[in-house]
């Protein structure tokens, strides 16, 4: 089975005016939210065969969270920082792994989301997360079925 976990990073501070975005720390509930959230996920069982981040610190920070929860590495991406849902796909199918947790930003976080469970998810709060699972082992099939045949849960 093929899955893709979406985690949208937790909630931001925006109290440093002149801050570049990229740089942007959680603010408090994100530092709260985060780990309460991965931890949930970890209680499914689920285990990444990759945990992929955009390298926006907020984004870092949420995936260390899920990180630490799920016991595995987190591998840092540029190309995942204002990502498109056609980028985070890509990003996905080409990892070389057949389970993908992917914490990245909106808006191709929820675009992706309403996207793969059919308008089923609307808009993806910060520390949100989205499962989809694919019957077939492999992206490249996955990625090519009828969207009937994807199913989505959404654990929060």
């Amino acid at each position: 089975m093929t899955t893709l976990v979406l985690v949208r990073h937790a909630k931001s501070d925006w109290g440093e005016p002149g801050l570049d975005d990229h740089e942007r720390p959680l603010n408090d509930r994100g530092r709260r939210d985060a780990p309460v959230v991965a931890a949930r996920l970890a209680k499914t069982g689920f285990r990444p065969g990759v945990l992929l981040s955009s390298t926006a610190l907020r984004a870092r920070t949420t995936a260390a969270a899920f990180a630490d929860a799920l016991g595995v590495a987190v591998e840092e991406r540029d190309d995942l920082y204002g990502a498109s849902a056609r980028t985070l796909l890509a990003t996905a199918t080409t990892s070389g792994h057949e389970s993908v947790l992917i914490v990245a930003h909106d808006p191709g976080m929820t675009v992706l989301a309403e996207s793969l469970s059919r308008g089923g998810i609307g808009h993806m709060p910060t520390c949100a997360v989205a499962t989809f699972r694919w019957r077939a082992d492999d992206w490249d099939v996955a990625s090519a079925l009828d969207p009937d045949d994807w199913e989505f849960d959404s654990p929060r």
